[in-house]
């Protein structure tokens, strides 16, 4: 069974190409523009890592998407960025990453790889 990344971004243009390399790498993506949209895919999706980003449309953040996640999907990886601010470990709930913008697609592709639970359908390598 192929594994699914939910990209949570505001920025339509840095959105999609996220999703692109991460579709590229043989991910199903599923893609929202705000937390509240987030929430929606979660709940009628199966989703194995939730990449979002910090600074979010509708007064919820992606660290308040992050929590939540955690708290009510604890099998699903979080990967959250920001080009402002630095989520530490004080900040996001445990075993969330942090990729600081502008970040390195490779790096991305890394990230989401190392999050995803054993046995990930998806390509072995990239080469960035």
């Amino acid at each position: 069974m192929q594994k699914a990344v939910l990209v949570v971004e505001d920025e339509a243009l840095i959105r999609f190409v996220a999703v692109d390399v991460l579709e590229d790498d043989g991910y199903v993506v599923y893609e929202a523009g705000s937390v509240l949209e987030a929430v929606g895919i979660l709940s009628s999706r199966k989703i194995d890592v939730v990449f979002t980003d910090v600074d979010m449309p509708g007064g919820l953040t992606g660290v308040d998407l992050a929590k939540l996640v955690a708290d009510v999907y604890p099998e699903i990886g979080i990967l959250v960025t920001s080009g402002r601010y630095h989520a530490g470990p004080d900040v996001l709930p445990a075993g969330a990453r942090f990729l600081p913008k502008p970040y390195d697609l490779g790096l991305l592709w890394s990230h989401v790889r190392e999050l995803m639970p054993r046995g990930a359908s998806c390509r072995a390598g990239r080469s960035s």
